[in-house]
């Protein structure tokens, strides 16, 4: 294994076997927390989108970067959406022109309509083209009943992980075509549920409707819609959200006995952009550490 001077870890599949001794030396947060993987240097780009033009929400951090590196490789221009975090944004921005790519940054409220439809008019203004919408923004704000979550917190909850979807999807349709792809991430969450998360795990399973009856709608004009499922992923959003007790057993309860890394998702959702997945619609791609899942 080897870091660049991004922090960005580089390491081949082995590297990801036994997430614990692996954090040993690990880049730490100040809270002594290691650093997600965001690349890996066993990964063998073949341009399967090259020319191709790719909104990802959330691509600023945790998956969304993973993906925006990984479509970066395969020849794709990006145009990261993000709220937040804009020293995670021009990170991951000099990160992929690092790589050779060409990157758009846009931040925003992904809830809000007028600013899907200005994130889409920014996009076409930058690179005259859009094929691939990658749906990846999300929150979450785990309690511990019902009783807990406010109005205000539901309805942004819902705004963010599946308004924000359906808002954006609007907005790109008028300049999909025909092998065009959308990608929305949904969670293991959406079949198995979570005691503390259940607005978002909510949210979670109206994705998963989204993308059946979309794909279904959209069949026809030969614009794909999938989605992948992650189970427990290593990203900024656990050690945000989750106590101290819950981070130091994250991803021990799946058969691979460890959290995911952001890197390891970021092929599916190559899989899912290219033509490898062109007579695949309507279906969900299940990345959770061997948790079988069953709907």
């Amino acid at each position: 294994m080897g870091y660049n001077k991004d922090n960005f870890l580089e390491g081949t599949l082995n590297d990801f076997i036994n997430f614990e001794k692996v954090s040993e030396g690990l880049p730490k947060t100040e809270d002594q927390q290691p650093l997600p993987y965001y690349e890996r240097e066993d990964y063998r780009a073949a341009g399967k989108l090259k020319g191709k033009v790719a909104i990802v929400t959330g691509g600023n951090s945790g998956i969304g970067r993973a993906i925006s590196i990984a479509y970066t490789l395969e020849g794709a221009k990006i145009v990261i959406a993000f709220y937040g975090d804009q020293e995670g944004a021009e990170e991951t921005k000099a990160r992929l022109e690092e790589l050779g790519g060409e990157v758009l940054l846009s931040q925003g409220d992904i809830g809000d309509g007028a600013y899907c439809e200005e994130l889409v008019k920014k996009t076409i203004d930058r690179f005259g083209r859009l094929d691939i919408v990658v749906n990846n923004a999300s929150m979450q704000k785990p309690e511990d009943s019902l009783l807990d979550i406010t109005d205000e917190s539901m309805e942004k909850t819902f705004k963010t992980n599946i308004f924000g979807m359906m808002r954006l999807a609007r907005a790109a349709l008028p300049h999909l075509t025909l092998g065009s792809a959308i990608i929305n991430t949904t969670s293991s969450t959406a079949y198995e549920g979570n005691s503390l998360l259940i607005d978002y795990s909510s949210t979670k399973g109206a994705i998963v409707s989204f993308t059946r009856s979309l794909s279904m709608n959209l069949a026809k004009q030969g614009i794909r819609v999938n989605a992948v499922a992650p189970g427990p992923i290593w990203t900024p959003l656990i050690t945000d959200t989750f106590p101290d007790e819950s981070v130091k057993t994250f991803g021990k309860n799946t058969p691979m006995d460890r959290p995911g890394q952001p890197a390891e998702m970021a092929s599916a959702y190559v899989f899912l952009a290219c033509n490898d997945s062109s007579y695949m619609t309507g279906q969900v791609l299940h990345l959770n550490g061997g948790v079988i899942v069953n709907g």
